[in-house]
């Protein structure tokens, strides 16, 4: 089938972005869909806390190793087929935890979603060529916001409409085979580079970054951790939070507050809501931010810390209020302002190194792969030994306000330079590096 009528109709790299939009919300509900499902599942393979825990966190073990590896096949044989491939495997371990009976089939299960789902290194990579670079904030922003968006439909999808109709076991078949049809999608419209796409226009081209030929594969691994370190460990401060809420916000509002499955996977969507629009806003933010002041400092570094701060700050009523209302509302702020700062966490990659931003999203990335493995266990631990739920967000206002503090260490608005290693560039535009008129 031709895509030359594009031309004519949606722009290819809105359809480009549209499609990596769709990737994040599935990706999404594959990794939480096992916490709403957890109420039901539990008493059924007679697990206890720690043991869910355990699920909740298996994925994060191959998902951390993959983050670097998996930036760097993108970087190496182009996210078209990376991105096909790792969503053929997790829609397959999809299906496959809806046939496990045992906590070691479950753990299985998660530990293959893990590395399938090591795929948004590939998605800044497919991002970096697709997107013009003063609005890589709002790309990323609104790729997370459907992320968010999925967390924010999943419990009601999977508590309410799934669940009730086709068993635990069938809302992870549901959920697997949209994956595939999504899988099929990208590999048939993406292109790799953006100037052999059937639907891409001169005027859209010409906004693109420059098409960079290398002629070495050689990544400079030392350097650019070197670079992204600080990025990454302030990003495991701001994945502690995330891993929490995704993890053990629906057993919360179930257990703490005695409600029915299909209330506390309601009130949990409400708290994602508000990361969902958080993520939208922030990018946005972070955009207007660099093209009034051209500084990647103000519009990356200085939002994120405010975000952090400012979540920590609707986080402590949790510690002192037990009023549903009230704490469904500070969650939701909190959330907020933590995802307030993820459109500009991931611009960073693609502002420090564009020519390998999938190896550099990557190791950021790894930051919050680490939290997702330590943050769900070590809430069900405390959990099981002290049988305060208020407790477990404890060590999340701790890491946030570390984390304001680390950011000072990123540098965003150093780019690191290419070596000099027989890279040569052939361009289709220059390179845009200060904002466009408006």
């Amino acid at each position: 089938m031709e895509m030359t009528a594009q031309r004519r109709g949606i722009p290819a790299t809105t359809n480009v972005l549209g499609l990596l939009c769709a990737m994040y919300f599935i990706n999404y509900i594959v990794r939480v869909n096992v916490s709403t499902a957890a109420a039901v599942f539990q008493p059924e393979l007679g697990l206890t806390n720690t043991q869910v825990g355990l699920i909740f966190s298996a994925f994060a073990y191959p998902y951390l190793a993959f983050q670097i590896a998996g930036g760097w096949v993108a970087d190496k044989f182009g996210a078209r087929r990376a991105l096909t491939v790792f969503a053929i495997l997790w829609s397959s371990a999809t299906v496959l935890m809806g046939l496990a009976n045992s906590l070691g089939g479950m753990v299985l299960g998660r530990v293959l979603v893990g590395i399938g789902v090591s795929a948004l290194p590939v998605a800044t990579r497919a991002m970096s060529n697709w997107t013009r670079p003063e609005k890589r904030g709002f790309a990323q922003g609104i790729t997370h916001a459907f992320a968010r968006l999925g967390n924010t439909l999943t419990p009601p999808l999977i508590g309410i409409l799934l669940i009730p109709y086709v068993g635990w076991r069938g809302s992870f078949v549901v959920v697997g085979t949209a994956s595939f049809l999504w899988a099929i999608a990208w590999f048939w419209y993406f292109r790799d580079d953006p100037a052999e796409h059937p639907a891409i226009t001169a005027e859209d081209l010409a906004l693109l970054p420059k098409k960079r030929v290398k002629t070495a594969s050689r990544v400079p691994f030392g350097r650019l951790a070197a670079r992204m370190m600080p990025v990454t460990i302030v990003y495991f401060c701001y994945g502690w939070t995330l891993w929490f809420f995704l993890a053990w916000i629906p057993s919360y509002f179930l257990h703490s507050y005695n409600l029915k499955l299909s209330s506390s996977a309601l009130f949990a969507s409400g708290v994602f809501l508000g990361g969902t629009l958080g993520d939208f806003l922030g990018g946005i933010v972070s955009d207007r931010i660099f093209e009034k002041t051209h500084s990647r400092t103000k519009a990356r570094r200085n939002l994120i810390v405010a975000g952090f701060l400012v979540s920590t700050v609707f986080m402590i009523p949790v510690l002192m209020v037990h009023n549903l209302t009230a704490i469904v509302l500070s969650l939701s702020l909190a959330f907020f302002f933590s995802e307030f700062t993820v459109g500009a966490f991931w611009a960073i990659p693609m502002d420090i190194a564009p020519r390998y931003s999938g190896f550099a999203s990557g190791f950021m990335n790894s930051g919050s792969a680490l939290a997702a493995i330590v943050s769900p266990l070590i809430g069900g631990y405390i959990i099981d030994t002290t049988g305060k739920w208020e407790m477990t967000f404890v060590a999340g206002i701790a890491l946030l306000l570390l984390g304001a503090v680390l950011a000072f260490w990123m540098k965003p608005d150093e780019e690191l330079e290419d070596p000099a290693d027989g890279e040569r560039i052939t361009a289709h535009a220059p390179l845009t590096t200060a904002p466009a008129a408006r």
